[in-house]
């Protein structure tokens, strides 16, 4: 390969409005060419990014982003949020058992699919900043293990048994809520522990001045020191792509923020729920998420 053809890199990188410009092709660089393997959901190869480091670049969820940093592992952050929502629709209740809010969670046995899952994470930080939630008081029943293997449960979780899913254990009373995943399923009995998720979202926002951000993009750090003009690149895709996309609609909320100081309060917030949960050893500063390259993102 000669100095002037493009670097080949493996992407790992989900279907989104912001992302499908680069993904169909339309985003395209003299200086590299990003090859994406066929993986529909993206959460599902978060451990062949983390274990095995099979991609170059790879959306990430952003609690394992700093749980794999805290190990070790060779990643830097790109200040490129792929995917930002709010977590209040996701933790649902049994009405059929009788009426579950917020605060009434202490003490109860939740079932979510991994303890150190992103959304689980932002809902157990929300709860226990807002509504006297204690994380220890909870029987965590989970269906996987963390995406970085040298994570070790707290006492406090337990496995499903084997052949068990969220739903029916919810319905059959051997769970009390759940976090479940992108949509809420369509079962009249099933009702969200905040009554009204939305408002909810809308006070934590106001309260927080912060986006809760799901997934982002990380990238190997040997890239970032051997190839700075190509991470450079690779960002400039990304923020074309969102361009194209038209996003973020006037008047609407950048659920996608692009650059270090756009994500700077967003990144406060999450490092300090995930150092108060235990994931982390200690509280990372912004600034420490990125590389003297990727710090200059913008």
């Amino acid at each position: 390969m000669s100095e002037s053809d493009p670097v080949r890199l493996r992407m790992l990188l989900g279907d989104y409005p912001v992302t499908a410009a680069l993904k169909k092709g339309a985003i395209v660089s003299p200086k590299v060419v990003l090859d994406y393997p066929d993986v529909k959901a993206p959460a599902t190869a978060f451990k062949r990014v983390v274990r095995d480091f099979e991609f170059d670049c790879a959306e990430l969820a952003i609690v394992t982003f700093l749980m794999a940093k805290a190990h070790g592992k060779p990643f830097v952050l790109l200040p490129t949020v792929v995917m930002g929502r709010f977590q209040h629709p996701y933790l649902v209740y049994n009405a059929e058992r009788g009426v579950i809010g917020p605060s009434d969670l202490n003490g109860k046995r939740i079932g979510i699919r991994s303890y150190s899952v992103t959304t689980v994470t932002w809902l157990r930080g929300i709860l226990a900043n807002g509504f006297g939630f204690d994380v220890d008081s909870v029987q965590w029943v989970t269906f996987e293990e963390a995406h970085v293997a040298e994570f070790r449960d707290p006492p406090t979780v337990r496995r499903a048994p084997e052949g068990k899913d969220l739903v029916s254990m919810l319905l059959a009373g051997e769970i009390d809520a759940a976090v479940v995943g992108d949509r809420l399923p369509d079962d009249p009995r099933l009702k969200t522990v905040f009554p009204d998720p939305q408002a909810a979202a809308r006070q934590w926002r106001e309260k927080n001045n912060a986006l809760q951000i799901n997934h982002m993009v990380v990238v190997r750090d040997t890239h970032s020191k051997t190839h700075p003009e190509v991470v450079r690149e690779i960002y400039r895709m990304l923020k074309d792509s969102k361009r194209a996309a038209g996003l973020p609609k006037v008047g609407e909320l950048d659920t996608n923020p692009f650059g270090v100081e756009a994500n700077r309060r967003n990144l406060e917030v999450v490092v300090d729920y995930v150092y108060q949960q235990q994931l982390i050893p200690r509280r990372y500063a912004v600034d420490e998420l990125f590389d003297d390259l990727t710090r200059t993102l913008n």
